[in-house]
């Protein structure tokens, strides 16, 4: 008898070779061990209420409305929700069709796609187009559905920093494409040098393949570096040199832990450039709700803006997102509340301006524990988080550690991190999910648990790392290199 459609030799071979190890074999190991009873540190991915951080107020009391509207005609509506958010609330109930049990617009509410617009304008000094802005289920989606316009079969490649957020690489081996990597250097906390995207180009196009694409993550993810404007500068000239279109994925644009570099958009500093860059580079840039102070990766809020793509493009795209119907309306007002949120002077403004920066400092002093933390650490080497939600050290493993991996069948940052998971229930992901160079080994972990846990869990940490290369050593001893 033949295989059946859905037996194993019978399904789509790309997605054999989609690979994503964020919720990967240690993530479904750390679920077992969960289930027998053991406690789990799930620091695998960036999901900040997961690990106990607490909801904005003002924005579910707005979408706490919109979802019950019949709320909002009780007379003691007033007592349990202030002014604002009922106003708020009866404002975006306007501009849908039938609340939000119905489908809105494949491209989003357009008076929400307005709110994003004028939030860009705003953060970058240069007007945005709302026909051009589309509301997606995360960012992921938006980047899936562009992915999916550019790539056109196995020739089509797409440059992306390595380490990568592997929704990248597993959505390229979906599509059939090829990811074209470009090494970010970690002796240089993680920067992008244009030496190495002329190098990576190159060496793709030797092989036949048409690179159309570069992306970058800025903050990075798993890294946490931040791109100087004169880095985001190159990497444009590069994109214009190059007729590439630039992915910009800045999700944790408000993930900012150092005051050195701020978070400087790639539309502004491609505005900035002017003629004949700013009427010529092709840019794509995502953002969602998931990240920042706000953490409703639940909500499965996003959008992308689309600067000089031809119009015929964009009709294009649009039908891509029709076929979905409709992007979840939920996840679009928190998205209008996210980039037009309470301002000075509002009834709640005192409130969501405290919850909000008390999360960020909190974050900020987080992302310091932990770097120092790892950094105490025997053979091992963290640069310092400059935004995002990560920390990324390097593992030096000890010869013998690596030769117990292999016999073991276990890829050597693989075995370490299951060893750390099995002796103290921190949940992280391999460096190797992320892509490294050959012989370095990394983990990610993120820095969301609770202020108040993470000394303990450094100190757990480093208990286990510290006794794992001491069994790993050989009699000779072994350098941090």
């Amino acid at each position: 008898m033949p295989p059946k459609p859905l037996d194993y030799e019978s399904i789509n071979e790309n997605v054999k070779k989609a690979q994503y190890a964020v919720r990967g074999e240690l993530y479904l190991r750390a679920s077992e061990l969960q289930k027998e009873g053991k406690k789990i540190i799930f620091t695998n991915v960036g999901n900040p209420h997961a690990l106990g951080q607490k909801p904005l107020t003002f924005p579910r009391q707005v979408v706490a409305l919109c979802q019950a509207p019949f709320l909002l005609d009780d007379p003691n509506a007033g007592l349990l929700f202030p002014a604002d958010a009922i106003a708020r609330a009866k404002h975006y109930l306007s501009l849908t069709s039938g609340g939000l049990g119905a489908y809105s617009d494949s491209r989003g509410l357009p008076g929400i796609r307005k709110e994003v617009a004028e939030f860009i304008h705003r953060r970058d000094g240069y007007p945005s187009d709302p026909e051009l802005i589309y509301l997606t289920d995360g960012a992921s989606k938006g980047v899936m559905q562009i992915l999916n316009t550019i790539i056109g079969g196995p020739e089509d490649g797409i440059l992306v920093p390595v380490p990568q957020y592997p929704l990248y690489s597993a959505t390229i081996a979906l599509l059939g494409g090829s990811l074209v990597p470009y090494y970010l250097e970690e002796t240089a906390n993680w920067g992008l040098d244009t030496t190495e995207l002329r190098r990576s180009v190159a060496e793709a196009r030797s092989k036949g393949i048409n690179v159309k694409a570069m992306v970058i993550i800025n903050p990075g993810n798993p890294t946490g570096q931040c791109l100087s404007e004169a880095n985001v500068r190159d990497i444009l000239r590069f994109c214009y040199k190059e007729n590439l279109v630039l992915l910009g994925d800045e999700v944790y644009q408000q993930n900012i832990y150092q005051d050195e570099r701020p978070f400087v958009s790639a539309k502004k500093v491609l505005m900035d450039l002017g003629q004949p860059l700013s009427k010529e580079v092709q840019l794509i840039s995502f953002h969602t709700v998931s990240k920042g102070y706000w953490g409703e990766c639940g909500q499965r809020g996003g959008y992308f803006e689309m600067t000089n793509i031809p119009p015929e493009t964009v009709d294009e795209i649009y039908k891509i997102a029709s076929i979905a119907l409709s992007p979840n309306v939920s996840a679009q007002i928190f998205m209008g509340l996210m980039v037009n949120p309470p301002k000075p002077g509002d009834i709640s403004y005192d409130q969501y301006f405290r919850e909000s920066q008390g999360i960020l400092q909190s974050l900020r002093r987080r992302a310091r524990i932990m770097t120092d933390g790892f950094n105490s650490c025997k053979n091992v080497v963290c640069n310092f988080t400059e935004g995002a939600m990560y920390s990324f050290p390097q593992i030096r493993l000890p010869p013998r550690a690596i030769e117990a991996a292999k016999q073991a069948g276990k890829v050597p940052d693989v075995f370490y991190c299951l060893k750390l998971l099995e002796a103290t229930g921190i949940s992280t992901v391999p460096g190797s999910g992320f892509g490294q160079k050959e012989g370095v080994f990394h983990l990610r972990t993120t820095i969301l648990p609770a202020e108040e846990d993470i000394p303990a869990i450094m100190d757990s940490f480093k208990k286990f790392n510290d006794e794992f290369m001491e069994q790993y050593e050989d009699q000779r001893g072994y350098s941090r290199m």
